[in-house]
């Protein structure tokens, strides 16, 4: 399994639910065995730079391409990178199912 988070933060706070938005549309996309958009709860108090989280997981390398070249991918990306700042992804292979 592939577990693919992506951190973002807001140029401005005013952005923030257009950027949560934005990525929700990323849920249309088949693919992902789950997938979350969630603003970031801001716990620890040494790091608050992120405001979104999005979390999702997919069978194999092959189904994480797949949903990336989705069109619907391409158009939130247009939408969501005027407005965001900072922009962070991590990809790894989970042991557990």
């Amino acid at each position: 399994m592939i577990r693919h988070i992506v951190f973002f933060s807001a140029k401005h706070d005013a952005d923030l639910n257009a950027v949560i938005n934005g990525l929700n549309a990323l849920g249309r996309i088949p693919g992902a065995d789950f997938f979350e958009v969630a603003p970031n709860a801001k716990i620890d108090p040494i790091s608050d730079e992120i405001d979104v989280v999005v979390y999702a997981e997919f069978r194999d390398e092959a189904a994480l391409r797949s949903w990336k070249a989705d069109p619907i991918y391409a158009e939130t990306t247009r939408t969501v990178r005027p407005l965001r700042e900072l922009r962070y992804s991590a990809d790894f292979v989970s042991r557990r199912a």
